[in-house]
């Protein structure tokens, strides 16, 4: 590989791994494949592919094999990941990582597999994301998004479900859609834009009419170049147009947290396909942050307050029983950078609830991540009938609205039924994180309820999920203030649960 001080190459790569079949069990690595791009000639300039033993054969179910055809045998020859672990570093570490739902899945993978061996996992210095980015420009026209549908798409053959092949036509996918998008920007006579765009997709167009005038200037300077891995990087070309690969890369920051680089807001040009924010979390993604390494208590002394039980019951949130389902109603509000999303209302004000007395099922989950591989928090509760009328109505309505958009993502409820264990109903809560400055914590208000029912606010010097999970566990009883968040992120759609405000009683 080249030297590591000029490592501008891009890495494109993908993992096939074993399936797991019981709750708990990981997921183990049984083939990695990339290959180095130029980033100028977009042309593979080197590969590396091998099938890899996981620690366990037994873990290569009959699932996992229908899934990529990578059996017992095939691999009990191969090294293990410990014995690769050199080579992927120096594949992937200091360069742009590049692939489909790698934000989601093959960049989680690879960091449990150097953590599993003990050994600091490469860090990237800049993402590409096939699957985010043309999401939100090619949905309608390509189904829903996986390689092998976008493959079909363009007549470019089957997806093998092999690591090498499978890099290599992500790679041929992505020069065809960045040949199409060039060629609706420079021909928009001929190819209209709002033929083939989803209603939801964000356009380089309206993104310049919906920003102030007074950004433009920052805005400008930043599309044309960002800093990545501490070097500024062009992301145009010597005539000074969009470079068509690293327009689309995610940067990394000087802490190793990916953030989003903002577009230009007054360049029209749509070959330019920044991803937008990820929507599933009901805000921007600068409330995200990178939690790794850092460790914090509950403050030993929570701060003398009030009871402030009065203060939280605003009519902004309306217990179950207050809600009449007749007049929950939804509607499209802009979103992010000219896109939309839809709010739910009750009669004229946002729906918002507030939910007593609710007992946790199953304690906090840092399971899933966002596009950066950051962990996302989040309790499981039990959802009292009324509850769970409100809940479901509300999911009536805003799928309904949902299905005339037009959009192919599949709507997930925001009750969970489960027949046979316990038949309870339950509902996911998510706690959002914020930052100041250097300090993150919790978005999500928290409050500690003793006996006498005296309310105290609970005071968190750093973010530590697991300090938080000695609080929020099974059995806990909780009043819950509630946002209902809808979303539609990579083919999956609903109503997202927020805690705006827990108080957890002692």
């Amino acid at each position: 590989m080249g030297p590591t001080e000029d490592r501008s190459e891009i890495a494109f790569f993908d993992v096939e791994t074993t399936v797991p079949t019981r709750q708990g069990q990981k997921f183990s690595i049984l083939e990695f494949g990339a290959i180095l791009v130029c980033p100028k000639k977009l042309v593979e300039l080197e590969s590396y592919s091998t099938l890899v033993k996981p620690s366990d054969l037994s873990l290569i179910s009959s699932l996992s094999v229908r899934c990529n055809g990578i059996t017992r045998d095939a691999v009990i020859s191969s090294p293990t990941f410990a014995q690769i672990a050199d080579r992927v570093y120096d594949i992937l570490h200091g360069r742009i990582w590049a692939g489909h739902n790698i934000l989601r899945f093959d960049c989680a993978r690879i960091r449990e597999a150097f953590a599993d061996i003990g050994v600091p996992a490469p860090e990237p210095k800049g993402t590409i994301d096939s699957l985010a980015l043309l999401t939100q420009r090619f949905g309608r026209r390509a189904g829903d998004m996986k390689m092998a549908t976008l493959a079909s798409y363009f007549g470019i053959g089957q997806q093998t479900h092999r690591s090498l092949d499978d890099v290599r036509m992500n790679l041929e996918v992505l020069k065809y859609c960045a040949t199409v998008l060039f060629l609706e920007s420079s021909l928009p006579e001929v190819f209209p834009e709002n033929s083939w765009v989803s209603p939801n997709a964000v356009t380089r167009r309206r993104a310049a009419k919906s920003s102030p005038q007074g950004n433009s200037s920052n805005n400008n300077s930043h599309a044309s170049s960002s800093n990545i891995g501490g070097n500024p990087i062009s992301l145009t070309d010597q005539q000074g147009e969009a470079h068509p690969i690293l327009s689309l890369v995610t940067c990394s920051s000087e802490d190793g947290a990916l953030n989003l680089a903002e577009p230009s807001a007054t360049e029209s040009d749509s070959f330019n396909m920044h991803t937008i924010s990820d929507q599933i979390t009901g805000a921007t993604l600068e409330t995200d942050i990178n939690m790794e390494g850092e460790h914090a208590t509950v403050s030993t002394e929570a701060s003398p307050s009030e009871d402030t039980s009065t203060s939280l019951h605003t009519t902004k949130f309306l217990e179950p029983d207050q809600v009449s389902v007749l007049f929950i109603t939804a509607s499209f509000v802009p979103f992010f950078r000219g896109s939309q999303r839809i709010q739910l209302w009750h009669k004229d004000d946002c729906l918002q609830l507030l939910c007593n007395n609710l007992r946790v099922r199953f304690g906090i989950s840092t399971k899933f991540t966002d596009y950066a591989g950051r962990p996302r928090l989040s309790f499981v509760v039990d959802v009292p009938p009324s509850l769970c009328t409100v809940l479901e109505a509300s999911d009536g309505v805003a799928q309904r609205l949902f299905s005339d958009s037009g959009s192919g993502s599949e709507w997930r409820p925001a009750v969970t039924r489960k027949n046979g264990y316990f038949n309870y109903p339950t509902m996911r809560l998510h706690i959002p994180t914020a930052v100041s400055g250097d300090v993150a914590n919790y978005a999500t208000e928290m409050y500690q309820k003793d006996a006498s029912g005296a309310v105290q606010r609970l005071i968190f010097s750093k973010f530590d999920a697991a300090e938080l999970d000695s609080l929020i566990k099974p059995g806990a009883i909780l009043d819950a203030f509630i946002s209902l968040d809808t979303y539609d992120y990579q083919q999956s759609a609903g109503i997202r649960l927020v805690a705006k405000k827990l108080i957890i009683h002692s």
